[in-house]
């Protein structure tokens, strides 16, 4: 298997793995899974991975900023998604 090849598995698997068991969740996580995952660095990948093995109220609260995430790592993540998100909005 070629590095392309892989790089699409782990993409639909994060896509998959973005489909939430709650709708604002599901309009949040997947477009920036499908548009914005495939062009982060390795890091930013693994993180958004970490993130998407939090409870789907947990991720409500941070990205409704009702609380924060526990640790930066989380919470560098969710203001990545949240700037995206904003930035779709207005057209960017």
């Amino acid at each position: 298997m070629d590095t392309s090849e892989h790089e699409k598995i782990d993409h639909n698997r994060a896509i998959w793995h973005s489909r939430r068991g709650m709708l604002e969740l599901d309009l949040v996580l997947e477009p920036f899974v499908k548009l914005r995952y495939p062009e982060l660095d390795l890091d930013t990948q693994a993180r958004y991975k970490y993130l998407l093995e939090c409870e789907d109220q947990q991720l409500f609260d941070w990205f409704l900023k009702k609380q924060a995430p526990p640790s930066g790592e989380l919470a560098q993540m969710v203001n990545e998604i949240l700037a995206y998100q904003a930035s779709r909005e207005l057209g960017f």
